[in-house]
């Protein structure tokens, strides 16, 4: 096994995450003022579409080929890897061009019946163009996560966020004007370009590659072996992701026709949804760039150990990874619960979402070890069992919507989503804890940290209240907390010896 550290490909994948969410999250802010708040809304209407076409066509199939080609490399078979791929990348756009067919035929139905809205017709005809691009790409990557090569797949996520805002920039002074079905366009034309070139990119990475390694061999897997091993993990993985993107689109279906029960208008619900999707929720997600590599990066890592029989690395991994995502998801949340308005302010330039922002502080921590924890049991093997909690996660959200947004608004929906992520989340760490019988040290992955939040964020609160308010001194603030929250956990013993060494060095684990 490769001496390699873990922490380098993660730390790429970490830089390219963090490129592409501030890319795509400023790209976020000036959309926002673009088109406004109803604009935000119609176009996050859009995107649970788009990405359940990813569930469909690409999902299984990318998890499956990382997983697949990681276990044939421990083993050297180098001519299995090329084979697993190509049927692989056979089967995905086969499924990617019959969809892609499907919704630009179906436009007008599906906005009109499923959506309610349509001036999203027009959006879902040219985000067809994209399907069979999405799909083959996303197979590419998934060969390169497999051999622990982050670089290729970190450079085609930050090529396709750059290519997206050229494309909607050049784009946006002739569609805007033309109302905000057209303005949808200009943002959806982005994604398309971008998923070309990205594409693009990554296959002429893989035809260098496999060149200049002379991956050669013969492979020892037959057609029909290869055809079963990729179905009997895509498929239900590709199963599960397909019905989690629906319900989460059902959810998002839901959230604005429901707020209208509620008393808001038309155009005040899909502005509502605006804020909380289109602004709010992006604030959020920013710094779960770390943690989104990481569940990559763990698919591969843990699947390699696994097929050779590793158990101390996969205990010493998985002990260190729940360590690191408790002190990041705790951390961001703490800044969030303390300086909603401020961060508003600053990203903004007004506080209105302060509030929202509040509230979203509190489900943060357990969206973000969710994340991690989706990419342990990925690795282990547990689809079946992700399968099921996400669908557990969704119901409980989509009861919530249903019944209770009439009667209390969006803060039912965030009420629903706290539960469900607090369920699933709880019974993601009982299963990890079962498969690798490793020890969680709770104090030091919760307690801790979270002792160390609070009392960093009431410092730097005081010192807010007796300064002068403006962005320079909110952003000194907020760094001065992180540093202070950082300090705070050394103090407390939170980072042992042992652990920054798993964190840092892949080293040959002994059986």
């Amino acid at each position: 096994m490769s001496k390699k550290a873990l922490i380098t490909g993660t730390l790429v994948l970490t830089s390219a995450s963090l490129i592409t969410k501030c890319i795509g999250f400023f790209y976020r802010v000036y959309m926002a003022n673009l088109i406004g708040t109803e604009g935000m809304g119609l176009y996050q209407l859009i995107m649970p579409i788009y990405m359940l076409t990813w569930s469909i066509t690409s999902s299984g199939f990318t998890t499956t080929i990382s997983k697949l080609t990681a276990q044939e490399k421990a083993k050297n078979q180098t001519g299995n890897m090329g084979r697993i791929l190509k049927q692989s990348l056979f089967m995905t756009l086969t499924i990617s061009m019959i969809l892609s067919v499907f919704l630009f035929l179906c436009a007008d139905w599906f906005a009109l019946t499923v959506l309610k809205e349509p001036r999203t017709a027009l959006s879902f005809r040219i985000l067809a163009i994209a399907i069979p691009f999405m799909s083959s790409g996303s197979c590419i990557r998934g060969y390169f996560f497999g051999l622990q090569n982050a670089i290729v797949p970190a450079f085609s996520q930050v090529i396709e966020q750059i290519i997206r805002i050229i494309a909607v920039y050049l784009t946006a002074s002739l569609f805007v004007p033309l109302g905000l079905a057209y303005a949808c366009v200009s943002a959806v034309i982005g994604i398309v370009c971008g998923e070309i070139i990205s594409f693009l990119f990554v296959f002429y990475n893989y035809i260098h590659f496999k060149r200049k390694k002379k991956y050669i061999k013969k492979p020892t897997l037959s057609t029909v072996k290869t055809f079963h091993m990729i179905c009997a993990m895509a498929l239900p993985l590709t199963a599960s992701r397909i019905v989690s993107s629906l319900l989460s689109t059902i959810e998002n279906i839901l959230i604005p026709q429901r707020l209208q029960l509620f008393g808001q208008s038309s155009a005040d619900a899909m502005s509502t949804y605006g804020e909380l999707t289109g602004m709010a929720m992006p604030l959020i997600m920013l710094p779960s760039a770390f943690l989104t590599s990481v569940s990559v990066s763990l698919v591969p890592e843990i699947s390699e150990a696994s097929a050779i029989n590793q158990k101390n690395k996969i205990a010493s991994t998985v002990s260190a990874t729940v360590l690191f995502s408790s002190i990041l998801s705790i951390g961001a949340g703490i800044v969030f619960a303390v300086f909603p308005k401020e961060v508003c302010y600053i990203v903004y330039g007004h506080s209105d979402l302060g509030n929202l922002l509040f509230l979203l502080a509190f489900i943060c921590p357990f969206l973000y070890m969710q994340m991690t924890f989706s990419g342990l049991l990925n690795g282990l093997g547990e689809h079946v069992f992700l399968f099921q909690t996400n669908i557990i996660s969704s119901i409980i959200t989509i009861g919530f919507i249903y019944f209770l947004i009439p009667y209390y608004g969006v803060l039912a929906y965030l009420a629903g989503w706290f539960v469900s992520l607090l369920v699933t989340m709880a019974l993601s760490l009982y299963k990890i804890v079962q498969c690798t019988q490793v020890h969680i040290p709770f104090v030091s992955c919760f307690f801790k940290p979270l002792l160390a939040g609070f009392a960093s964020g009431l410092t730097i609160r005081y010192i807010i209240q007796i300064g002068t308010p403006s962005k320079t001194f909110f952003l000194f603030c907020i760094c001065s907390m992180m540093i202070l929250y950082f300090l705070f956990l050394l103090v407390l013993g939170c980072f042992k010896k042992e652990t920054s060494m798993i964190l840092l060095y892949r080293k040959k684990a002994t059986k």
